[in-house]
């Protein structure tokens, strides 16, 4: 029974400790890289390295002081230097609610009821409710939480004996942060461009995430670090431990490896990108019409994300089609302006062409453009100016930072602009704006090409391709994704972390607004809809917040409530990364794919145009995983949603569920997809429908 008192005692504990451990999904992660081999060895039961481990686990340093820990440094959570004395404070506050009458009945209480006592001073803020959670039991094994029982019983004695870490048997990397092997690191830094670089920057100078220099990093240390790679932040940083991608050992060598100078990355030059120019198909030997039978227009492009692949399935039957080998976590399907072709570019920066009138539709050309991309799309301007249909591409690239001009029929480059440049507000020089969403105009043959950091939108004349012209509006930092309203003059932009929304007028190339919603906006393409109070508005989600924000978007009809955020409709919780809706739906859709609750990420949610005050309803698309991204067919009577699973479960690695937009019912499941994400129906996508 003392044993079991114990356990209960530090359960409680390390309930306060994981306060910031809470899992915020990843928009799309692959199965981890090979890396160094999991630590197998059996320690004894109070062992000190097993302690740590724990620690790191639990997400300890993250949030809280931990005398001994080394790196367990954060201000989120209370100092537990002595939470002896913080629990009997707590139990003779005025503010506590619980019914403890002793340190030890709080601690245990704590196990039981989390939120029975929220703490008012974390991190200069509230503590937030359903913060603290009550599952550590199934987090920690018993020996580990005896290892914790045992560390934590010896405070504050050997609050002035930092654990130390251990060396590096082989030989080691010549950095100037721990010591690591030549093959950690090697492993770290390619894991590093892959799962980080587009939060954190390539150069890891931060941008949408924090900065991850030596001189942030070292004082956090390889624990602290680790604790926060594992278990992620409820600020938007993926849980990479406990969801499996890395294991508790692969954490521990990218936490060192962040304390190490980081590596220059490569630039990429023309002749470069030429030389990974595949051309499989030339145009001249494609189909002069549409050689299936099939509606086509109504084929879904399905991203497979942690596969490397994209389905195309038949829209109509739900069959797939075919199975295309892309470049790496693909990002983003676009159309051409005829609907024949899809552009599929992943993060790698390896750009596919895929035909569409093929009787089995295929890859006809490939190119790598950069190291890391998320956006790519195609003139669609037919007009006075000429026609421009499916005659040129663009792929906006993280690194380098630079944008590429390619012929749209066999994808083969031809130019390169860089989008180093200097900040709108502070005219600071900024030597990695990351190139964000690209839409293309129906005015002008011109792109919107979003450069995150300086939070300018470029304006990119491409009628001479190898001599574009570029006006640049200023808007707002961290330009990240946005789409047209119903007229298509006018685009909306997140800046997310400005928690903003820019509104460029195509048509006069100029700025008309910039809009304050909630924390982190992240529409996608955002949703077009008739308010009933206000008229037309367009929506965003929020990564931040629990809520969908419309702004009115018809100035000549409702000009009170143009440009203004009128309406916000509460969800039951934050982490929403897709809204969706079609004029011939009655609802908008809503997912919640990166909040901390398990329930809550697969959950989806209708709001009933007519009545957008509140939620109509809301239920889970599936018994695991993570709801996420919907989309249309091309009439608007179906609505396609993704479940992310987990590639390496049988049964669970993800599917597509199928609803009757009218009645919410299920009409079918596509099963046995590896993380299907984005889905892209032709028709919706090359008429700009949302």
């Amino acid at each position: 029974m003392k044993s079991i008192r114990m356990v209960l005692i530090f359960l409680g504990i390390l309930i306060l400790l994981t306060a910031c451990g809470q899992k915020a999904a990843p928009t799309a992660t692959p199965t981890a890289a090979a890396g160094p081999a999991a630590v197998t060895s059996a320690p004894g039961l109070y062992d000190r390295e097993l302690a740590l481990e724990a620690f790191t686990k639990g997400g300890c340093g993250a949030c809280h002081i931990i005398p001994g820990v080394p790196g367990a440094v954060g201000s989120i959570g209370p100092d537990l230097s002595e939470i002896g004395k913080t629990a009997e404070n707590v139990i003779a506050s005025a503010e506590y609610t619980g019914s403890a009458k002793s340190a030890l009945g709080f601690l245990q209480e704590s196990v039981l009821k989390p939120d029975a006592y929220i703490a008012p001073d974390c991190g200069g803020k509230a503590c937030q409710k359903g913060l603290m959670p009550a599952s550590l039991g199934e987090t920690l094994s018993d020996q580990e939480l005896n290892a914790v029982v045992g560390y934590m019983l010896s405070l504050p004695d050997s609050a002035s004996a930092p654990v130390e870490e251990t060396a590096a048997t082989e030989p080691v990397h010549a950095g100037s942060g721990p010591e690591m092997t030549d093959e950690e690191f090697a492993w770290a830094k390619q894991t590093y461009f892959e799962r980080c670089a587009g939060c954190h920057g390539t150069l890891r100078k931060g941008a949408t995430g924090p900065a991850l220099t030596p001189d942030k990093t070292g004082p956090m240390g390889t624990v602290g670090l680790a604790a926060i790679i594992f278990n992620g932040t409820t600020g938007g940083m993926p849980d990479w431990g406990k969801q499996g991608f890395l294991s508790q050992t692969q954490t521990e060598t990218m936490a060192k490896f962040l304390q190490q100078e980081p590596p220059t990355p490569p630039e990429l030059s023309l002749e470069q990108m030429k030389a990974s120019w595949k051309e499989f198909v030339p145009p001249a030997n494609r189909p002069t019409s549409p050689q299936t039978t099939r509606d086509w227009q109504n084929y879904f492009i399905v991203t497979l994300r942690d596969a490397g692949q994209v389905a195309i399935i038949d829209g109509d039957t739900h069959e797939i089609v075919n199975t295309v080998d892309s470049g790496y976590a693909v990002h983003i399907t676009r159309m051409s302006a005829t609907g024949r072709y899809a552009y599929v570019i992943g993060r790698d920066g390896k750009l596919a062409l895929i035909d569409l009138w093929m009787e089995k539709p295929d890859k006809v050309a490939e190119v790598q453009l950069c190291y890391d991309a998320r956006s790519v799309e195609v003139s669609k301007y037919n007009g006075p100016e000429g026609n421009f249909e499916d005659k040129y591409a663009i792929v906006g690239c993280y690194w380098p930072p630079h944008f590429a001009i390619l012929d749209g029929q066999t994808l083969e480059p031809f130019k390169i602009v860089s989008t180093r440049s200097y900040t709108y507000d502070t005219e600071e020089y900024h030597p990695e704006p990351r190139v964000a969403s690209i839409l293309a105009s129906h005015f002008k043959p011109e792109w919107i090409v979003n450069i995150k950091e300086t939070g300018l939108v470029w304006i990119v004349n491409y009628a001479d391709p190898n001599n574009p012209t570029i006006k640049m509006i200023e808007a707002e930092r961290f330009l990240h994704d946005g789409g047209l309203d119903s007229t298509k003059r006018y685009f909306l932009v997140a800046a997310n972390q400005s928690n903003k929304i820019a509104v460029i007028d195509l048509l006069e190339e100029k700025l008309a607004a910039i809009v304050e919603v909630d924390a982190i906006p992240h529409p996608g393409r955002g949703a077009n809809w008739i308010d009933p109070q206000f008229g037309p508005v367009w929506s965003t989600s929020h990564l931040g917040d629990g809520a969908i924000v419309s702004i009115g978007t018809d100035p000549e009809g409702h000009p009170a409530n143009a440009w203004k955020a009128v309406r916000t409709t509460p969800l039951p919780g934050a982490g929403s990364l897709f809204i969706k809706t079609h004029p011939n739906s009655k609802w908008i859709w809503v997912d919640m794919t990166l909040n901390p609750d398990p329930v809550l990420a697969r959950t989806v949610c209708v709001i009933a145009k007519d009545k957008p005050e509140q939620v109509y309803k809301c239920w889970e698309a599936s018994s695991y995983g993570r709801a996420v991204h919907f989309e249309y067919n091309k009439d608007g009577t179906q609505v396609w949603v993704s479940v992310w699973g987990d590639a390496s479960k049988s049964g669970e690695t993800g599917e597509i569920v199928i609803y009757d937009d009218a009645t919410l019912a299920e009409v079918g499941r596509i099963p046995n997809l590896i993380t299907p994400t984005g889905k892209f129906n032709v028709y919706n996508t090359v008429n700009d429908i949302y």
